[in-house]
């Protein structure tokens, strides 16, 4: 149906089916007897699909995709058998002759709202519900193959917008006119067109530039630079403030390819860069240099973190590392996957072994008050040995 429309690679039976044994291993371990599935994205991972439905996980037996709409879309999509409703309370009367709504369940208490949850738990008859979204978030943080596959296709994306950066960017730009033409260039390449992100307010845009002040003014999000964004309605993203020399611009650019997403974050200079932000610079290169030679399965991401530290500490820019003041964040990586805030997350409270298969983001930035924000950051791939990086874009400043 979509031969010839859609360029991504349609999840594989086996990989589904994987998936769904995962779950179901870690809700027998929580007293878990079912799962519903309502989210888009966790749809996706679970059932190859996120047309208008649910899925129903029963800990024994074949799962149950209920679709609403649109039916042929998700027959194409999906390797599991769909079953056809024509509203939300044909799956009570489906499952109740299963014989299979019995037990503890669970739902992705994290993201459905209360007045949907209200609903299915009346549709359903259901009693005390169990958040499943943890079990699921520590399926999704293993990637397999197949989704290593996809990351590094978006990975590419990202190297084409970067090279695509020392050819456009001019002394006078405006952010939003780079941030415009690398959107453009990363459309070309078969971006999807947004990024995901998990949680209630959560939003990114996939091109974020920022120079001097711009990368120095904070905003509501998670994220150490924010940008100022063209409205207040926003209040992120690239503005109308224009490109000096020796001042960096910093492109943080998120890749997406068939769901999944990729970061990174590279420096571009007009001429010669000031003392304070080659230092800075430095500091970045040294800690994403030392991560890369010792990350490998085993090491815990809280000594990742303290390193990073421990770098920063010792050239006195501590105060400047990831944001500055009261907007300081507490992490320096965070995973991938379909969404841009997945496991593992690297901070100095979050005790997590580094397994094989694991991606994350990885990003040592400073923020300098009055003067403006620079840094690295590369996305990198756990292995049992060492650490793999998605892209092979040069970790340098680019000198324009």
């Amino acid at each position: 149906m979509l031969n010839g429309l859609s360029e991504g690679e349609l999840t594989p039976r086996e990989e589904v089916l994987r998936r769904i044994d995962a779950l179901r291993k870690r809700m027998v371990e929580h007293g878990l007897n079912y799962g519903i599935i309502i989210q888009n994205v966790d749809m996706y991972y679970f059932a190859g699909t996120l047309q208008k439905g649910l899925l129903f996980i029963p800990i024994e037996g074949e799962p149950l995709l209920f679709i609403e709409r649109t039916l042929e879309r998700a027959r194409y999509e999906s390797p599991i058998d769909v079953i056809p409703i024509r509203k939300d309370r044909d799956v009570r009367e489906i499952i109740d002759g299963k014989g299979i709504l019995k037990g503890q369940g669970g739902m992705e208490l994290d993201v459905v709202p209360v007045t949907l949850f209200e609903r299915w738990k009346n549709i359903l008859g259901l009693g005390m519900v169990k958040d499943i979204s943890p079990l699921i978030r520590d399926v999704r943080m293993i990637k397999s193959p197949f989704e290593i596959k996809q990351i590094k296709k978006s990975g590419e994306i990202i190297t084409r917008v970067f090279e695509k950066g020392r050819e456009i960017i001019k002394e006078g730009m405006s952010e939003m006119e780079i941030g415009s033409l690398l959107e453009l260039e990363g459309r070309k390449a078969g971006h999807q067109g947004f990024l995901r992100m998990r949680g209630l307010n959560q939003e990114m845009m996939s091109t974020y530039v920022t120079h001097g002040i711009s990368g120095v003014i904070q905003s509501h999000g998670d994220v150490p630079i924010s940008g100022v964004g063209v409205t207040h309605a926003i209040a992120q993203g690239p503005s109308l403030n224009r490109v000096r020399k020796g001042v960096p611009v910093l492109i943080d650019y998120g890749g997406g390819y068939n769901g999944y997403i990729t970061d990174e974050t590279r420096p571009y200079v007009i001429g010669e860069m000031k003392d304070i932000f080659k230092k800075a610079y430095d500091v970045a290169r040294e800690i994403v240099d030392e991560t890369l030679s010792v990350l490998k399965e085993g090491v815990n991401g809280t000594e990742i973190f303290d390193m990073a530290l421990k770098k920063a500490k010792k050239a006195r820019m501590e105060e400047y590392f990831m944001g500055y003041g009261p907007t300081k964040v507490s992490f320096i990586g965070h995973g991938l996957g379909l969404e841009i805030n997945e496991l593992p997350v690297i901070t100095p409270r979050h005790n997590i072994p580094l397994k094989e298969g694991m991606v994350f983001a990885f990003e040592p930035k400073f923020v300098i008050p009055g003067e403006g924000a620079i840094g690295i950051e590369i996305d990198i791939i756990v292995r049992k040995e060492k650490a793999e990086r998605v892209t092979d874009f040069p970790l340098d400043v680019v000198y324009i």
